[in-house]
């Protein structure tokens, strides 16, 4: 396993909806191995393979203190949510790709989500929660959407405009 570069905001894999994984094999199960370790390091809960500049639809996931089922670390390939509550939470979100960075985001409160799992075996999630918020912004990293494209206009200008001052903060130090 390896520690893998987190491509940031500015990237274009980032924005470019993911190619579906024609088959589970050594390759995958390789980079979700690399993922997880990748995520452990920055202290995320969840990644998605653009973020790791790979364009394939794959994604980890580990709430950590945070998993109130038990599920621990797990991935999702291919994954599709074929049911969504119609009663959202707003909840603050964050992202790998854009460090430092946190909004109030709106998402339905549940969602089923059909996928394979690390092995290529056809799973089906129920989740809620946490849960339910981390797989949604995954699979929405999936589809070249990022948490600041759910904001309001004004809210994701304000952020941009705090991410961009940051970051020159960082390079003039």
């Amino acid at each position: 396993m390896a520690i893998r570069e987190i491509r940031i905001l500015g990237d274009s894999v980032l924005r470019r909806p993911a190619e579906e994984v024609a088959e589970v094999d050594g390759d995958i199960e390789a980079l979700v191995g690399d993922m997880l370790e990748t995520m452990y390091h920055a202290s995320g809960i969840g990644l998605a393979a653009p973020q790791v500049g790979i364009s394939k639809q794959v994604l980890v996931i580990d709430l950590g203190e945070g998993d109130e089922d038990g599920v621990g670390a797990f991935a999702l390939v291919n994954p599709r949510v074929v049911e969504a509550a119609r009663n959202t939470a707003r909840e603050p979100e964050g992202c790998l790709s854009i460090p430092g960075m946190e909004e109030v985001v709106e998402r339905p409160e549940s969602v089923t989500v059909e996928a394979l799992d690390h092995q290529g075996q056809p799973l089906v999630l129920k989740a809620s929660g946490l849960l339910s918020r981390a797989v949604q912004h995954e699979i929405d990293h999936l589809n070249g959407i990022l948490f600041i494209d759910r904001l309001s206009p004004l809210k994701r200008r304000l952020l941009l405009k705090k991410w961009s001052k940051s970051r020159a903060e960082e390079v003039a130090s």
